[in-house]
């Protein structure tokens, strides 16, 4: 018989198949029942969510750590540290930014080495579709690589190259062969350069937010999904969006998906929460890519993911070393472009979520259902069901916070989001049944894992 060595216990409880009273049953970090909330076996510890939320740890698939190599930007350490403080128990790395970008088996196994003893919660990782590595990506599948991403245009990187469609099909027959997916970053290059050619030819000021938007145009993402698409169908391989931003492209996304093709998107919390009219001039923390768009165009992604059309939300947590975002100068185009929100994920888009009339089961399934899924996860991560990893967290969904900076454990502090009041504060997660962070201060130390697909 189980013996059961800790209860968790609240009045609401959001399980797949919603939220009740109930207590979850835990032994040896796996949660053995969901069961009535009376229901507490004799020996076992028990905490009181009171009336806060029990929900699962959020599974965050985008975010950059950037180690080893570029662990001055963040690291393995800061990165699942910030994670565990906002309630994000399973993180996937994206494979580029680090040296050597996580683009042959070699790399892989190093970063895989780095990680070692360093990591508050459960990581997993990406590989990388490069120009000429085709021939990595079975060998990367088989030893740990949950997928693969790639770029259509430049990354930003000289390590991480971008491809065009003559080498991005041969890439995608052979992830369909081996069953594993394909990440995108779906901007093209040609509207980009024409955009920035006509704002060079205008003098442009480049302080300006809205001629930072300008140079990034919808129709460098449309056009990209257009290509996708197609050859999402033509080689049956499973393919996903990332950092999805342009509402235009969306009746693509939503064609696909009712075709039955193996196409998926998500979208961000600054594209859910900030609006390019509302961005000061100057703010090169606001800049990421592709860029934050207008205020109708943020409703319309709230509404695709009213509908299915985007599937789910990942932070895409891409610090970099203070001095890159230029803030001095306030140049957008000579700033790096990425926001760093791993540890407000969940917070942010419970306080705009709400504010439309969705519920917290809605965000449970675009956070922790949907991205468990996404990277092989599911039965594993992302649900308060028997058979999960006790990865779970109190969530007081009714309290709020205002951003302070030096409160946020991502290396650097720099954030769109500092000064705003959120709703939502995490009181507690539980990783694996150990409690890692608890009311401001982490706990126990670094017990974290890291995970692949042949392992669930």
């Amino acid at each position: 018989m189980t013996t059961i060595d800790l209860v968790l216990r609240g009045r609401r409880v959001v399980t797949p198949e919603g939220t009740r009273a109930a207590s979850v049953h835990v032994a040896d970090g796996r949660i053995v029942a969901v069961a009535d909330f009376d229901a507490v076996p004799a020996g076992a510890k028990l905490v009181e969510a009171g009336d806060a939320l029990l929900m699962p740890g959020v599974v965050d698939t985008h975010v950059h750590m950037n180690e080893p190599g570029r662990t001055e930007w963040e690291g393995f350490t800061t990165a699942t540290r910030a994670a565990a403080a906002g309630g994000v128990t399973a993180l996937v790395d994206m494979p580029l930014n680090s040296i050597p970008a996580t683009t042959t088996l070699a790399a892989l196994r190093a970063k895989q080495a780095a990680s070692a003893g360093q990591l508050w919660v459960d990581v997993g990782f990406w590989g990388g579709v490069v120009p000429g590595n085709v021939g990595e990506l079975e060998a990367m599948a088989r030893h740990g690589a949950l997928g693969f991403k790639c770029f259509l245009v430049e990354s930003g990187v000289e390590e991480f190259g971008f491809v065009r469609e003559p080498e991005l099909r041969p890439a995608m027959i052979e992830l369909a062969r081996i069953r594993s997916t394909l990440l995108v970053h779906a901007e093209v290059p040609e509207p980009i350069e024409a955009a920035e050619a006509e704002l060079r030819r205008q003098h442009a000021d480049p302080r300006r937010y809205l001629t930072y938007l300008a140079s990034r145009p919808r129709a460098a993402e449309d056009d990209a999904i257009r290509l996708i698409v197609g050859l999402c169908r033509d080689t049956g391989a499973r393919t996903h969006v990332v950092h999805h931003a342009s509402s235009d492209a969306l009746p693509l996304i939503a064609h696909a998906r009712a075709a039955g093709l193996p196409f998926s998107a998500e979208t961000c919390p600054h594209y859910l929460s900030f609006a390019a009219e509302d961005i000061p001039d100057g703010a090169t923390a606001f800049k990421c890519a592709p860029p934050i768009r207008e205020r109708d165009n943020r409703e319309l992604l709230w509404q695709a993911l009213r509908e299915g059309v985007l599937e789910l939300v990942a932070s895409d947590h891409s610090p970099c070393a203070p001095a890159l975002k230029r803030q001095e100068l306030g140049d957008f185009q000579a700033a790096w472009g990425g926001i760093s929100g791993l540890q407000l994920a969940l917070s942010v888009v419970w306080t705009e979520a709400r504010s439309r009339g969705f519920n917290i089961t809605d965000v449970v399934r675009w956070m922790c259902a949907a991205p468990a899924a996404l990277a092989g996860l599911t039965g594993r991560k992302g649900a308060i069901a028997p058979g999960a990893d006790a990865d779970i967290v109190i969530f007081r969904d009714d309290e709020t916070m205002t951003v302070e900076p030096s409160r946020v454990l991502h290396r650097h502090k720099i954030t769109p989001y500092a000064g705003r009041t959120l709703l939502g504060v995490v009181d507690s997660t539980y990783l694996r049944g150990q409690r890692v962070y608890h009311r401001g201060a982490l706990d126990h130390g670094p017990s974290g894992r890291t995970f692949a697909r042949e392992q669930l």
